[in-house]
């Protein structure tokens, strides 16, 4: 059981016009954002946050920016965000490659130098003590240019907050993310967690 019970997507007609986004990104309006709009001041920043950050401005392509997302998710231990970035990565276009070997980017060929690079940032970003030191730092900036680095830490920012939302909340997963995360993740032990109603 969540801890606070999601509304219906009509709850709040600009909220509902807002989520849209969603619907390209995921398939569906998530049910964080559907309990956020119990105060939907909350629910309208946050998405328009989220449509801000995964806006590209250079090289930081739709599909690595979940991938950064799924990894930032996956060091806060998050297995709501872990699912939905895995989906959203894929309805971006990731390969497959990636998809099924995120885990081992740092030896993958899939994986370019400069991926690995904003992937192995996310971990440090994302860790808590926060791990970023100066050859993580001196790394990134080899090959993402200053307004890029800001993309890669706004979408592993704006995953903290939903990492931290979704696991005290509790969110209950839907049914295509939770398709989603059996089919990618599944075999490296993800399960849904606390977020999937167990038989």
């Amino acid at each position: 059981m969540p801890l606070v019970t999601p509304l219906p997507q009509d709850h709040d007609q600009e909220v509902a016009e807002l989520a849209v986004f969603f619907n390209e990104t995921l398939g569906f309006c998530p049910n964080s954002v559907l309990t956020m709009q119990r105060r939907p001041a909350i629910a309208k920043a946050f998405i328009e946050l989220n449509k801000a950050v995964m806006d590209n401005k250079g090289r930081v392509t739709s599909d690595l920016k979940r991938l950064i997302g799924y990894v930032a998710s996956l060091t806060a231990g998050c297995q709501y965000c872990q699912a939905h970035t895995i989906r959203a990565a894929e309805r971006y276009g990731a390969a497959d490659e990636k998809m099924e070997n995120i885990w081992s980017y740092k030896s993958h060929p899939s994986f370019s130098e400069a991926e690995r690079a904003a992937l192995d940032f996310a971990i440090a970003a994302s860790a808590i003590p926060n791990a970023v030191d100066k050859v993580i730092s001196d790394n990134l900036h080899q090959y993402w240019d200053d307004g890029e680095i800001v993309e890669i830490l706004g979408v592993i920012a704006l995953f903290g907050y939903l990492n931290r939302w979704n696991d005290s909340m509790g969110t209950s997963l839907e049914s295509p993310a939770k398709e989603s995360g059996e089919q990618y993740l599944g075999k490296n032990g993800w399960n849904g967690g606390k977020h999937v109603a167990k038989d």
